[in-house]
């Protein structure tokens, strides 16, 4: 899933290529589910003519201010990416679109041609993410109820040290929870704190303030280290954002993955590691583990985040390992939201292994996943309902 670094990255890349320049032609998806509230004709009428002014970012969300309202607003979901034609932007890598695909892609949701002949192009292969079109999109959701930027509005170590002590919270779930801080998602999650030697389950109201003052300095450096590598990127010549593979059927080398080369990140960061099987996975020769931690599968090293103070009693009921893929997400909507009151709905409306397996083979689909998941449930609904008559009648007839 896209988080602060690829977002800023999209742009930054706007606000160098497209600003003070007008829109010629728009061609806006016919999607519902990703366009949100407006029809493409009308969202196409409001933003033709217009210059865009400045392009800004919270959290993991982009909106383009034009010369007047009202403005699209980008929420990224689970496979959002900016394209501009001719232009590198470092992107999350499920969100790549090979280049042997027709230009725009058909993965395309928002498309532009700016006075001086650019194109720009806003795609979503699992249709998770939302494209809006709105007067002030400060003033109302998601971005409204988003806290401070963890780029452009870290708290105060003071301030953080505070509201951590009263937390009573993992603080791997806290640190995801995007009303608490935006912009962090999982990996970037993963690393500070594992630079931070934290374990991802210690509850944040039991940290020494000593931690608390370093886990602040970690989201400071990973997330502008972060940053500064994807900027970079944009300047690197194309063939050097690319992963390779050679196809069978059309005989040629596709691109099939665009990003920032991992190489740029430290050798000793847990990033390398996060996408290794379990048992196969080391940091600086310390073995990685996986588990469950804030809704997601989390990486960390053992040796070095231990539970501390009356949680290491409780390790050993903390729950089984994950064995799935560490890049493995949930629907956007609760991680935007970021709420436990989303995480704890999802979890009780149910869903099977199989069902979940199906989303993961899905990953690159543009069909909704998600109605076949919603009937499984309300089948087995069903049967308790019938079942219940006859419980009854049994204990009547004693």
């Amino acid at each position: 899933m896209p988080e602060l670094p690829e977002v800023e990255a999209a742009r930054r890349a706007i606000q160098e290529n497209c600003i003070n320049k007008r829109i010629r032609t728009s061609t806006i998806a016919d999607d519902p589910k990703v366009i949100g509230g407006v029809s493409p004709s009308e969202f196409q009428s409001s933003i033709n003519g217009k210059t865009i002014v400045a392009a800004h970012r919270k959290g993991k969300n982009l909106w383009l201010q034009l010369d007047s309202p009202p403005f699209p607003s980008f929420q990224f979901g689970m496979t959002g990416a900016v394209y501009i034609k001719g232009v590198a932007v470092a992107k999350y890598k499920r969100s790549a679109v090979s280049d042997e695909e027709e230009w725009p892609s058909k993965y395309s949701k928002f498309f532009i041609v700016l006075e001086d002949g650019l194109e720009l192009s806003f795609t979503d292969k699992r249709r998770f993410a939302k494209v809006r079109l709105l007067q002030d999109p400060t003033s109302v959701p998601p971005i409204s109820e988003l806290g401070p930027d963890a780029l452009l509005e870290p708290m105060k170590v003071e301030e953080f040290v505070d509201s951590l002590s009263k937390k009573k919270i993992a603080i791997k779930a806290l640190l995801l929870d995007q009303g608490y801080i935006s912009g962090i998602g999982n990996w970037v999650a993963d690393e500070v704190l594992y630079q931070a030697r934290i374990h991802p389950l210690q509850v944040a109201a039991t940290l020494s303030k000593e931690s608390c003052e370093t886990l602040h300095c970690c989201i400071k450096e990973v997330v502008n280290y972060a940053v500064e590598v994807d900027a970079d990127s944009n300047s690197f010549p194309i063939e050097w954002l690319f992963h390779f593979r050679w196809g069978k059927k059309s005989g040629k080398v596709n691109a099939v993955e665009v990003g920032a080369d991992s190489s740029q990140y430290p050798s000793d960061w847990i990033f390398h590691s996060r996408e290794k099987k379990p048992g196969k996975a080391f940091v600086d020769g310390k073995k990685v583990d996986f588990i469950t931690a804030g809704g997601r599968t989390s990486a960390y090293v053992p040796e070095l985040q231990k539970l501390s103070g009356a949680q290491t009693e409780k390790k050993g009921r903390q729950g089984k390992p994950r064995k799935e893929e560490s890049d493995e997400e949930p629907e956007p909507e609760d991680e935007e939201n970021g709420s436990s009151k989303s995480r704890k709905s999802k979890k009780a409306a149910g869903g099977s292994k199989k069902q979940k397996k199906k989303v993961r083979q899905d990953d690159s689909d543009d069909d909704d996943s998600n109605s076949d998941e919603d009937e499984k449930p309300q089948k087995s609904a069903k049967r308790s309902t019938r079942k219940q008559p006859g419980k009854q009648k049994k204990k009547a007839r004693r």
